[in-house]
């Protein structure tokens, strides 16, 4: 018949390692089924921001700073327009995905979860799931296979209350950097992020709403930046992937509980969605532990709400440049609202912060 645990992660992602480890550390048998071999990788800017680092601490993974490259600022650019913030505290780091993975998996098999590699799971049953042909009893499942996750559709749990779908590409390259700064380019299709990796690699992400999106062809959108890249080293295969704004009416149905992209999803622009699914580990871990998931719906609902909220407002400034170049001015000529609006987006802040901050922008926002 196979062999029986108490959860059954489908997916060994960020999210899927991320769960693995946080109920493991509750004593419960765990065990992750994914279909490729590792290490897993995905087309994304790569930035871990303060909050994400420090979840990932509370999860007793640590990423080094050998591990990718320090950035203490963002930096927003749009044609003649830039402005800057730097980080109130902690900086965020640059890492490879295939480095966040492998630190994850080496956490994950050294609290004793149990990892099957190249192993397709190709239904749920009452018991459990069929992976790799046989069936694995479980009394808990959690769908952590990403933004298009079949456990999710299994489950009866694919509705949404709202999606907006954009598209990226991602490459790496080999160029010397001065700067510790993540620099985001707004142009009139695309978007360009720019991250500062270890050994001298940066991260370049294009995301656009166009489906057909053609990296050469929107890099000139953004000339500078094109410059800087024209004889650098192209060190990966470019590869590309769909971010998406997503909200599910529920994240569980029986034993069956949902969590990172499966669960729902933030647009990449928020740089929100690693920190986002390893918050949303932690919770689901502790409704586990005690037969609870109602409390996870909760917590999750509650984890979703900043994110979502600085998704609209920075989509709202990609679909309006008008708009956003009135905000960039504004944040170039007080750096201290950009970093206090910063501050509001990587962290939870007071109420009074926010409603001061709130109120600083828009006083900004009149008079710039």
């Amino acid at each position: 018949m196979g062999h029986a645990t108490d959860v059954l992660v489908i997916g060994s992602g960020p999210a899927g390692l991320a769960v693995a480890v946080a109920v493991r550390r509750k004593g419960l048998r765990v065990t992750v089924a994914e279909s490729s071999n590792p290490p897993v990788d995905k087309a994304c800017g790569e930035g871990l921001l303060p909050g994400t680092l420090a979840a990932l601490r509370e999860l007793g993974i640590n990423i080094l700073a050998g591990d990718g490259q320090t950035f203490r600022r963002l930096r927003f650019i749009d044609d003649t327009i830039s402005a800057q913030a730097h980080f109130l505290g902690e900086g965020g780091l640059g890492v490879r995905r295939t480095v966040l993975h492998r630190k994850m998996v080496e956490r994950a098999e050294g609290s004793g979860v149990e990892l099957l590699w190249n192993s397709p799971v190709t239904g749920l049953s009452r018991d459990g799931a069929i992976v790799g042909g046989r069936l694995i009893q479980a009394k808990w499942i959690v769908g952590a296979d990403g933004i298009h996750s079949r456990v999710r559709r299994w489950s009866g749990l694919d509705t949404t209350v709202h999606r907006e779908i954009r598209f990226a590409q991602r490459r790496h390259y080999r160029v010397k950097r001065s700067t510790d700064c993540v620099e985001v380019y707004w142009g009139g299709m695309t978007q360009a992020y720019v991250t500062p990796l270890a050994n001298e690699e940066t991260c370049v992400v294009l995301i656009s709403r166009d489906s057909l999106i053609h990296f050469d062809e929107r890099l000139k959108e953004f000339p500078e930046l094109a410059d800087r890249l024209m004889n650098a080293e192209l060190i990966s295969r470019p590869r590309g992937a769909v971010t998406a704004t997503c909200r599910l009416d529920r994240v569980y149905r029986g034993n069956t509980a949902l969590t990172g992209d499966a669960s729902g999803s933030v647009d990449a622009i928020t740089g929100e969605g690693l920190g986002l699914s390893f918050r949303q580990a932690m919770a689901l871990a502790d409704a586990l532990e005690t037969d609870e998931l109602e409390k996870y719906q909760l917590a999750h609902r509650r984890l979703a709400r900043r994110p979502q909220v600085m998704a609209r407002l920075l989509l709202l400034l990609d679909r309006s440049t008008s708009l956003r170049r009135h905000v960039l001015r504004g944040f170039a000529r007080d750096p201290a609202l950009f970093a206090r609006m910063l501050k509001a987006h990587v962290r939870e802040t007071s109420s009074v912060f926010l409603a001061a901050t709130s109120a600083r922008l828009g006083w900004r926002l009149i008079t710039a």
